[in-house]
């Protein structure tokens, strides 16, 4: 009984991230191939060749991407994205959500922004315990006239779902940055521990430089 025990849970080891995945692909594809209706009928797929073909709104969402960020660069594109933004400004509800969406997308995906750029070692929810957390930047507004010293703001995801967490303002020198990657240190937290990542050797422990 123990041995069947045993070959039925190496099963599982082995079907479900293989599942788990194939329902994200296909998830994400599915999602993707919605672009497909932005085409007239007459172009589409299952009207020239006569069958669906799966993934193929992958190809027009990543062009549609492509194209955009092309058109974006110059100087037609960056009035065009200009008025656009204007035009945003005066819907109440819209202006809201799209600047704030717009602020955290800038600051995540900006090659010049410090935005989870490092992983860092906090003690958190008390001293003694402790968690990986994200460099976001440092304390700005009147925020940061009420902070005495130096400071930084960190973020700290939850496991095993690292899209929501907490917000956090310290002081510089509570905070260790680690010598891992964000990919790494985000795999750590996803697994909640169980994937590693490999140690490096270090002449001596460091002060944080953040």
């Amino acid at each position: 009984m123990k041995l069947v025990k045993r070959y039925f849970i190496t099963g599982l080891l082995i079907w479900v991230p293989l599942a788990i995945t194939a329902w994200v692909l296909s998830l994400i594809v599915g999602t993707m191939d919605q672009s497909l209706r932005l085409l007239p009928e007459a172009v589409h797929p299952h009207t020239v060749l006569g069958f669906d073909i799966p993934g193929a709104g992958v190809i027009l969402t990543l062009l549609i991407i492509l194209v955009t960020g092309l058109l974006g660069t110059n100087f037609i594109g960056q009035r065009l994205v200009v008025w656009w933004e204007k035009l945003l400004a005066r819907i109440p509800v819209v202006n809201s959500i799209y600047n704030s969406v717009k602020q955290v997308s800038d600051t995540l995906f900006s090659s010049s922004g410090n935005a989870f750029r490092k992983a860092l070692l906090i003690q958190y929810p008390r001293q003694g315990a402790w968690t990986i957390a994200f460099l976001t930047g440092k304390p700005g507004g009147d925020v940061a006239n009420h902070l005495s010293g130096d400071y930084v703001s960190v973020y700290v995801p939850t496991t095993p779902n690292p899209t929501s967490g907490f917000f956090l303002m310290l002081p510089k020198q509570d905070v260790v940055e680690l010598d891992m990657s964000v990919d790494e240190a985000l795999k750590y937290i996803i697994s909640m521990g169980v994937v590693a990542p490999p140690a490096r050797p270090r002449a001596a422990p460091r002060e944080s430089n953040t």
